[in-house]
């Protein structure tokens, strides 16, 4: 076989160049656009980090307590108040309410985008073979490589942290509706249709009830998601846990580092139990 190697040095696609001449002809262009993007992003992850900041620590875990209770059951709600008790005692109490802030308005934009277009797709086969590949390419991109075009394109900071975070984290959003939707049986989709159903009187009272534990299912995925990329996210400024973690690892300080992995994993554990309780209970339903 011939050794192809002196080929690939001789001629080489420039690939990157061109990347960063589109990234760059983005920039000058379409910058009014991006900013139209930006904005409800900002005022979202603002008016969360504001209100979750200035909220009283004894009025948050009651609220948490009650709400886990109703959801999830008594159990889950004393954990919950437990771990959070043991974050706010680990002095992380505000790194972490910014974290919740920005993953709350990262599921909040994956639910408003991905839904509707995981319905779309459900109807429509040519739109779901279309979407189907971008979101193949959006679940198997690393997450690094998400953070380089999102600093060019909206700087640096949280907002751009949580611009890549919907990104990464909305995909099972959008599979799960369309699989959700696609599930329902066609005999009540016939059933509702006979008795005179519109369109979206067929969505709204049989096709979204039934594919709700579905729906769930993709949220809670997409909120798992949320939480791990808000944590790398740090690379480009976001601030929160994610943060703390990075500056462990820069300070080589393992106790920083650690602590912060801490709060991390009690996060992520209370908020899959109460998301995964409450598609339990939309399942019983």
């Amino acid at each position: 076989m011939p050794d192809l190697s002196w080929l690939f040095e001789r001629y080489t696609i420039p690939l990157d160049d061109w990347i960063q001449a589109g990234v760059d002809w983005l920039i000058l262009n379409m910058r009014p656009f991006f900013l139209a993007i930006r904005w409800p992003v900002a005022k979202t992850l603002d008016g969360l980090e504001a209100f979750f900041l200035a909220l009283p620590v004894w009025i948050f875990l009651a609220v948490l307590f009650a709400l886990a209770w109703r959801i999830a059951g008594r159990r889950v709600a004393i954990s919950a108040v437990a771990s959070f008790l043991f974050i706010g005692f680990l002095g992380l109490w505000p790194m972490t309410m910014t974290t919740i802030a920005m993953v709350m308005t990262s599921v909040v934009f994956c639910a408003v985008v991905g839904m509707p277009l995981g319905i779309l797709s459900a109807r429509s086969d040519p739109l779901w073979n279309s979407i189907r590949p971008i979101l193949d390419a959006m679940q198997t991109t690393p997450t690094f490589v998400y953070l380089v075009p999102i600093v060019m394109l909206f700087g640096i900071g949280n907002v751009p942290a949580v611009m890549a975070t919907i990104i990464a984290a909305m995909p099972p959003m959008v599979r799960l509706t369309n699989l959700g939707i696609r599930q329902v049986q066609g005999e009540l989709v016939e059933a509702g249709m006979s008795f005179g159903c519109t369109r979206a009187q067929l969505l709204k009272e049989v096709q979204i009830p039934l594919a709700l534990p579905t729906i769930m299912a993709g949220l809670n995925q997409s909120l798992m998601l949320s939480l791990s990329m808000v944590v790398i996210a740090a690379l480009i400024g976001a601030r929160g846990l994610g943060l703390t973690v990075y500056q462990g690892i820069n300070r080589l300080d393992v106790g920083l580092g650690g602590i912060a992995g801490i709060a991390i994993i009690l996060l992520a554990i209370t908020l899959d139990r109460i998301t995964q309780a409450l598609a339990k209970q939309r399942d019983q339903k």
